[in-house]
């Protein structure tokens, strides 16, 4: 073969390399940049988001609390039952005031003894110059020695009569009927038989009591004795 055909077959593979090279590189250029703005454009039309969920919300209500600009909804609180209105101590529901200890006078009234028992009257005078009332039941007990001490229990409520209100005017007198029991009736191992001297009486409502002169026999131990029904209006009798 001559020199020109093998040179010319020489320069035609090798163009046509050339050319494929060329060819190739662009082809990459191309399909590269094709890529990199296909990427781009992924990136920047996608949501920014991934698999896990949402967060925008709670960082919202966060960033509210945090700022204090949001508003917090409380849950509902139960409502308070209404609450019963108290008296004034010393006072009544009608508007008179409570006889004080230092405005009544007790005494002993009838008595009458019956089935083991004696029943007893107590009368509580108004000695102020005012009108008071008198509402429930007083405290009695037995008393004796010296100084004057409460002997056994107090008298327990009789609640046979429903309690009434008794407005005393100055002079006037209401009741409560004692019963008790003879010491007699119980063993002395129990009843620890005492000899008292003093009824004490506290007025329904009052904290310091009155001592009437009374003699008897109390028990000293735990038994209860006594027994005392609600004040009623006037001087009492024990029919």
């Amino acid at each position: 073969m001559s020199a020109p055909l093998i040179l010319r077959r020489v320069f035609s593979a090798t163009a046509l390399a050339s050319i494929a090279v060329i060819a190739t590189g662009c082809g990459t250029g191309s399909a590269g940049s094709s890529s990199n703005g296909t990427a781009a454009a992924t990136v920047s039309d996608a949501p920014a988001t991934s698999g896990a969920p949402a967060t925008t919300a709670p960082a919202a209500a966060a960033t509210a609390r945090a700022s204090g600009t949001g508003t917090a909804t409380k849950a509902p609180t139960a409502t308070k039952a209404p609450t019963a209105s108290k008296v004034p101590a010393g006072t009544t529901h009608r508007g008179t005031a409570a006889c004080p200890t230092r405005s009544l006078n007790a005494r002993p009234g009838v008595s009458q003894g019956a089935a083991g028992s004696v029943y007893q009257v107590i009368d509580f005078t108004n000695i102020s110059n005012t009108t008071c009332t008198l509402y429930g039941y007083p405290g009695v007990s037995l008393a004796g020695g010296s100084p004057v001490r409460q002997i056994g229990p107090a008298a327990t409520r009789n609640t046979t009569t429903p309690p009434t209100l008794v407005t005393l005017a100055p002079g006037a007198t209401g009741n409560a009927l004692l019963r008790i029991t003879n010491a007699g009736n119980y063993p002395a191992e129990q009843c620890h038989p005492t000899a008292a001297t003093y009824l004490q009486v506290y007025p329904p409502g009052q904290t310091t009591p009155i001592y009437v002169a009374y003699s008897s026999t109390a028990c000293a131990g735990t038994v209860g004795i006594l027994s005392v029904s609600t004040v009623q209006p006037g001087a009492g009798s024990a029919s």
